[in-house]
């Protein structure tokens, strides 16, 4: 806009009212403004590289325990809330930290530590960093955790509890079922469970596998022995 005559007076408009044509003004349409608990207004705070270390921060942290190791590594990750109390509140990781007694891994896990951190508070979308560290794969090979997952490697662990924890604070959705893989998991379940039950008393038998039920004892030890169903638990032979 191109002001031709002389600027004799000004006034600053407020928040809440309207122009000449009627509009109101750019601040209340502002999606980056809102107002607080006192009617004032004041700008969204976003994350960026810029922003100060408050003197306390939010943290959680995980435990990570691994058989290629003998000492376990314990990652802790605080957050900073961005504007507290006001419904544009939002919990971002700020900074992570890794501690453990294995000083063979020291220098990279310091390194790590230090650019995870750069990156998130750089701001932004910081969820690659899940996939990118789920992605690295130890050449030696990687291990089995406690429950059948395997786990390429440390970092691949370490992206894990990153995903876990962006999580939980709401910056990345939990994968869920669809109605219809929740139905087909179901019935897999059910058929896994009945084939089970049928099994089961089969299951941590001494006998050879494959020995069929006794009919004196009620014991699955029945086997072809010397031409003759025998009965390995009592002795029974259908020979006599």
């Amino acid at each position: 806009m191109k002001i031709d005559k002389k600027i004799v007076k000004y006034r600053v408009r407020k928040p809440d009212e309207k122009s000449a044509d009627g509009k109101t003004s750019a601040v209340a349409n502002d999606p980056d403004v809102f107002r607080d608990k006192n009617g004032k207004t004041a700008k969204v705070i976003r994350m960026h590289e810029k922003l100060e270390r408050p003197e306390v921060l939010i943290g959680s942290t995980y435990k990570i325990k691994t058989p290629v190791s003998d000492h376990a590594m314990y990652v802790t990750i605080n957050d900073i809330v961005l504007n507290e109390g006001t419904e544009h509140e939002q919990r971002r990781p700020f900074e992570v930290f890794i501690n453990s007694k294995n000083l063979d891994h020291f220098q990279w896990i310091v390194a790590l530590t230090r650019i995870i951190s750069a990156v998130f508070r750089k701001g932004g979308d910081v969820t690659f960093l899940v996939e990118e560290l789920k992605a690295v794969f130890d050449p030696r090979g990687g291990y089995w955790q406690p429950g059948g997952k395997f786990m390429p490697s440390i970092i691949a662990e370490l992206g894990y509890v990153i995903e876990k924890h962006l999580q939980t604070i709401g910056l990345m959705r939990k994968p869920q079922l669809d109605e219809h893989q929740k139905k087909l998991v179901d019935q897999k379940r059910a058929e896994f469970e009945a084939r089970a039950r049928q099994t089961d008393a089969f299951s941590k038998s001494h006998f050879p596998e494959g020995a069929q039920l006794c009919a004196k004892c009620s014991t699955a030890a029945v086997v072809m022995m010397d031409g003759c169903m025998t009965c390995l638990s009592c002795g029974d032979s259908k020979c006599g």
